[in-house]
């Protein structure tokens, strides 16, 4: 259930950080309460998970989530340049989650 809960927090850690592009430095309301709402589960459920989890662990997988995510929905959403070079990096830190997931 620890890793579900982190899998969670690291969705809502993409987006609050699109909500938060979205707010234009915290002068649109909504976007605004949509990125404290998201960002106040996300770490609520990161800290749920760390309970069982080793820290290292949970904060790496919540963050590589968390990169990827917003790496992914920048490029679809907000039309950020997909280059192979990000692509390759992206496929890094996923490969590092993985790993992370397997020493664990």
């Amino acid at each position: 259930m620890a890793w579900f809960a982190l899998f969670i927090a690291g969705l809502l850690e993409v987006v609050w950080a699109f909500f938060m592009k979205q707010s234009h430095g915290f002068t649109r309301l909504t976007p605004t309460l949509i990125t404290f709402a998201t960002m106040f589960a996300s770490f609520g459920l990161l800290s749920w998970s760390m309970r069982s989890l080793p820290m290292g662990t949970a904060y790496s997988v919540w963050t590589g989530i968390g990169a990827v995510g917003a790496f992914v929905v920048g490029a679809a959403l907000l039309g950020e340049p997909l280059s192979p070079m990000r692509v390759a990096a992206a496929a890094l830190i996923v490969g590092g989650l993985v790993l992370m997931k397997v020493a664990s």
